[in-house]
């Protein structure tokens, strides 16, 4: 796996499809367990079904970018979209992304495009958070009673390595701070002027449907919602195919009306 070196760390990353230039780039933003490699070969497809580029990494702390030392700060989501993935596109001269964000990802999405960092093509978001729920709260205690319980320490240091005990303790004690449950990031929403496609599954035990509300109520540009059963937190791994194929229909009308 490739190399950048961004603000002073090295991010795994990888391509796939046409490179800036010589076609759109859509930008994958992972979940906050997740890595380059859980996205297994969904942006591949994703890139085919487009024409675009697809460009997937992994955040500091993540996969086998270079590991992240000490207690994560509340506004870790607001950083690294304010911060990291900035610098990111920089470093590929991507212009004009489409960001498909997952969870985490997602939210950093919302907070890049509502900051007006940058001109955004489109969105793509899975599962994002707006503001905190009990729920989610709630499944995260259970997943860190299962990181002591089973096997889920083996499994997420197959994508981590390393960085799996630092990564996943710093994740699960932000989340749980008493004082992250007032994070919000609704003001950056009346900002987003670009199309949205919010994915989320009515079964999601992570977040609500009133996540989706509130962004395809809250975002000053069109949105539109693709509302999905038989799924979990990450839809694009358990509805792959329905998945790839709204988004990719999503993705073509934005460039289509692009011109």
């Amino acid at each position: 796996m490739p190399f950048i070196e961004v603000r002073g760390g090295r991010l795994e990353y990888r391509w796939a499809g046409p490179e800036p230039g010589r076609a759109p780039t859509i930008v994958f933003l992972h979940e906050g367990l997740g890595c380059t490699g859980t996205w297994r070969d969904f942006p591949d497809r994703v890139a085919r079904e487009t024409g675009c580029g697809a460009l997937v990494y992994s955040r500091p702390g993540y996969g086998a970018s270079d590991e992240v030392e000490g207690p994560r700060p509340v506004r870790f989501m607001h950083d690294e979209a304010i911060e990291v993935l900035p610098a990111v596109l920089r470093h590929f001269e991507v212009q004009d992304p489409i960001l498909f964000g997952h969870s985490d990802g997602a939210s950093i999405a919302l907070v890049y495009a509502g900051a007006g960092l940058g001109s955004v093509r489109a969105l793509v978001l899975e599962a994002p958070h707006v503001f905190v729920e009990d729920v989610c709260l709630e499944s995260i205690a259970r997943i860190a009673t299962a990181y002591e319980s089973t096997d889920l320490e083996e499994r997420l240091a197959e994508h981590h390595g390393r960085n799996t005990e630092s990564m996943f303790r710093s994740w699960v004690d932000v989340w749980l701070r008493p004082e992250f449950r007032r994070w919000s990031i609704r003001e950056f929403l009346p900002r987003i002027q670009a199309p949205v496609l919010v994915v989320q599954c009515e079964d999601d035990a992570y977040g609500t449907l009133d996540q989706l509300a509130a962004v395809t109520t809250g975002v000053g540009g069109p949105a539109e919602s693709l509302i999905l059963t038989g799924c979990g937190h990450a839809p694009h791994r358990d509805r792959p195919d329905v998945v790839l194929d709204g988004a990719a229909r999503f993705i073509r009308d934005v460039l289509e009306a692009r011109g």
